[in-house]
């Protein structure tokens, strides 16, 4: 895996590229009209991608699809404090669609504690908690 980073402008602006050509946009989140995404704003959209194709993944694998899944992730840290990162980080997950509750909560259950590699590596420096939610009723 390999990423290259180009400045674009005088300031923060940036732009990387990966392997295949895909590019995602950097900028410092404290400038006046930001042109992309902070290194901490990636951190938490990462940890809700991977989540989310591993929950995908293990439900196509037992032939359920669901209808919609949306994660809500948000990052707490510690004010003032250098390096500034995340303490706590709060994901909830919401699907929609004829699966099993035992088999929803069994998919998130196995991303988050043993294939989410962004999960695995964050936790070694934040709690991380996670709540799911099934067609609009809490299930754990």
């Amino acid at each position: 895996m390999k990423i290259s980073l180009k400045r674009l402008n005088k300031d923060y602006h940036f732009e990387t590229v990966n392997e295949r050509g895909d590019i995602v946009h950097l900028d410092n989140k404290t400038d006046a009209e930001p042109k992309g995404a902070s290194p901490m704003d990636l951190l938490l959209r990462a940890i809700a991608g991977c989540s989310s194709i591993d929950i995908v993944m293990i439900l196509k694998k037992q032939h359920l699809e669901l209808e919609d899944l949306q994660v809500e992730v948000e990052g707490f840290r510690e004010d003032g404090a250098v390096p500034n990162v995340f303490k706590k980080i709060q994901l909830n997950f919401l699907l929609k669609g004829d699966v099993p509750a035992a088999k929803a909560k069994r998919a998130v259950d196995l991303s988050m504690e043993k294939y989410c590699s962004v999960s695995k590596m964050l936790e070694k420096a934040a709690e991380i908690n996670y709540a799911i939610t099934l067609n609009g009723e809490l299930i754990n």
